[in-house]
């Protein structure tokens, strides 16, 4: 038997044999004398299994199937889809009204303000001016008593108080500011001392140095307290006697 038409008949046999029994068909047709086994083979080639299947399709399925396979086997990107008009047109939303959008603006620059007086006062505070550090002191106090910062702002009336003022009353505010502040280090060291000198109620004072020294030990340098929270010198001096037990 001739090679080539040995190995073209076993390619083709095992072709055939892998189709359904109704798609197999001879893989020649042509008299192997009239062609040559070679020549026969490529003018009558095995179909394949595709082609044979969209034979038995009608014209109009055959040409959906393909156009079906050409849409799924383009790019997504390419594809022409819209966007619906109810997602493209949706306003939105915004879960804060205008009337709160002001409020809030207004409320910021209430805040900005009472810090701006603020810093005027301990400015003043630092200067040594403690009449003017009390009037901006109380200036907060009054106009911003509904912000949380005007309770520093009481301590500071405090200390300007005890210094120009009535002691009695800046005593009373210590109190009064230790217990809205409570765990405030400088309102608890400044009224130690000032119960110390001026109370002469030592336990007091001890239970309130104590609270003070244990949040911040500063409250135990007397420079600190002079050059870095600028107290008046009357409460610097009271402060020294407690820590002397002078």
């Amino acid at each position: 038997m001739d090679i080539n038409y040995s190995w073209n008949f076993s390619l083709t046999f095992h072709r055939t044999n892998q189709l359904p029994t109704e798609l197999r068909q001879p893989a020649m047709t042509t008299p192997a004398g009239s062609h040559g086994p070679f020549l026969s083979h490529l003018l009558n080639p095995t179909p394949s299994l595709k082609s044979k299947a969209l034979s038995f399709l009608p014209a109009a399925s055959s040409r959906t199937w393909r156009r079906r396979s050409l849409v799924l086997s383009l790019p997504l990107s390419i594809l022409p889809f819209t966007p619906t008009s109810t997602a493209a047109d949706a306003p939105s939303f915004d879960p804060v009204s205008d009337s709160e959008k002001t409020a809030s603006a207004a409320l910021s620059g209430r805040v900005s303000d009472a810090i701006r007086l603020l810093d005027l006062a301990r400015d003043f505070q630092a200067k040594g001016d403690f009449p003017q550090a009390l009037d901006y002191f109380s200036l907060v106090i009054r106009d911003y008593k509904d912000l949380a910062l005007s309770e520093y702002a009481r301590v500071g009336r405090a200390l300007a108080v005890y210094e120009i003022g009535d002691r009695e009353e800046a005593i009373a505010e210590m109190e009064d500011v230790s217990i809205s502040l409570k765990g405030y280090p400088e309102i608890h060291a400044a009224l130690a001392a000032a119960l110390y000198a001026d109370k002469h109620a030592p336990l007091l004072a001890e239970n309130q140095f104590a609270i003070a020294t244990l949040l911040d030990p500063h409250y135990t340098d007397l420079s600190y307290v002079r050059e870095t929270k600028h107290w008046p010198p009357s409460l610097v001096s009271s402060l020294r006697h407690f820590i002397s037990l002078t």
